[in-house]
Parts: structure tokens; sequence; C-alpha cells
């Protein structure tokens, strides 16, 4: 099997840079995968993206060496098994608020004996090889999302339980269930305090800490942190930016 860089990178303590994918394109999606990122997210929870375009999104990073990696919109074992099946290499599941959830999310993405995920890999045999089932356990990356305040509640069970590989903080919802106005670099002390837990609970565990950022300054400084995976803004955020530098530029 196609070993997993993402994990062996995050394994020997070096920082992962993740894009992010919104857009339903497969051009935009191979376009970003080329830029020297390590992994690119196609996201199936906020993008406006179908499985068809999932699909076609994963063949087209595919043409890189980035890892594919996708977002499901839930904890649902049967689109969890078809991102899989597709070639994604990690997942990140939103919403994981106790260890009961971690260990559904867990099972849906391992095969027997270690979980309950059903044998049918499609496109996924032709990127990772014919030998994937029998390694697939041991390479594919699964993200448990730390978003609200249940969640750091119980992010020490979250993060104790075995086959999940890390955890994903997202400071937007976090701070909005902290009361706080959604904000992707928080300076609320409460929420600051939460990630924090978050980051402790990766640790403590043996867990890989992965994060969301506004950009390159607020991942330099996560990584400073400790946290090992850091992921920019999303493709539409980074076109809707350009477009308005352009245009203020232009006015000027």
């Amino acid at each position: 099997m196609r070993p997993n860089p993402v994990r062996k990178k995050l394994a020997a303590g070096g920082q992962v840079l993740n894009a992010w994918c919104s857009i339903a394109s497969s051009h935009t999606a191979e376009a970003i995968a080329h830029q020297g990122v390590d992994s690119v997210t196609v996201d199936l929870q906020h993008g406006a993206i179908g499985y068809g375009e999932l699909f076609h999104m994963l063949q087209a990073i595919s043409t890189s060496p980035a890892t594919p990696i996708v977002r499901v919109p839930t904890n649902e074992p049967g689109i969890i098994a078809k991102a899989l099946d597709s070639g994604a290499y990690g997942i990140i599941c939103p919403m994981i608020e106790t260890a009961d959830e971690a260990r559904a999310l867990a099972s849906a993405c391992r095969y027997p004996p270690l979980g309950t995920r059903s044998f049918g890999p499609n496109r996924v045999v032709y990127y990772a090889g014919t030998d994937y089932a029998a390694h697939a356990n041991d390479e594919i990356l699964v993200f448990a999302q730390i978003e609200t305040r249940r969640a750091i509640e119980n992010v020490d069970a979250i993060a104790a339980v075995p086959g999940i590989d890390g955890l994903y903080v997202g400071p937007a919802d976090l701070s909005l269930s902290f009361g706080e106005a959604p904000n992707m670099r928080p300076s609320a002390e409460s929420v600051i305090s939460a990630i924090a837990a978050a980051l402790a609970a990766s640790r403590q565990h043996g867990k890989f800490a992965a994060i969301h950022t506004d950009g390159a300054e607020t991942s330099r400084e996560r990584y400073a942190q400790g946290f090992g995976l850091c992921s920019l803004p999303t493709d539409m955020r980074f076109l809707i930016n350009a477009v308005k530098a352009a245009v203020a530029a232009v006015r000027a």
C-alpha cells in the first residue's frame, strides 16, 4: 500500500500544512494540491460539494504529492466509507463530543477486527495499491473534530479512544460554543483555555494535534504552540481576498 506521508511526518514531529477545498471543482483541487502543501482536505460539511464531485476532486489531488483528506458532513458510517473507498487517506469528522461518538467514528474508519468498516474499496485500490485492505488500518488518519464546550469537557476521554489518531480543533464553532463571536484566532480567555486543553489532551494520549487557522501568521503561532497540522483558509476565502485586493488596488 502507498504509505501515508502525513502520518509519517506527524509521527516524526514534523509540521503538516493542509489546504482546504470548499469549491466543487477538480481543477481547483488539482491546482491547489500542486502548490507545495502537505495535504488537501475536501470539505463535505460546509463545502458546496457532492459525492460525485468529491470523487473527481480526489482523482485530481492524486496527481500531486499532497495527501487527500476528507471532512465528512457527519459521523455516519455510510459517507465515511464512501470517502475512504474513493481514496481519502484521512477523515476529519465534525462535532465529536463524547468518547462514544469517537469510538463510533474510529470503528467506521477501520476494517475488522479493529472496526466495522465494510469491505468494498473502489477507486482507492488504484491510488493506494491492491494490498490496501491489509494495511489501511495502519495508514488511514482519523481526526475527531473538537469544537464545542461539551467536547472540551470530554476531551481527555475522546483523546483516549483507540483508533482516534488526532484531535482537530475548530476555533470558530468553539468560540460560538463559549458565547463568543466565531473567530479563527480567538482572544477570549475561555476559548484560548479550551484550545490549550485540546492540545494538552492530544499530547497526554499520544495523539496528533490539528487546528484550523486564518492564514500563515496564525499557522506559525499554532506550530510554535505544539500543533502538528495547521489548515489554511478555504479556497473560496483565498479567491475572495485576492479579488477584493485587486478591486481595491484598481479603484485606488
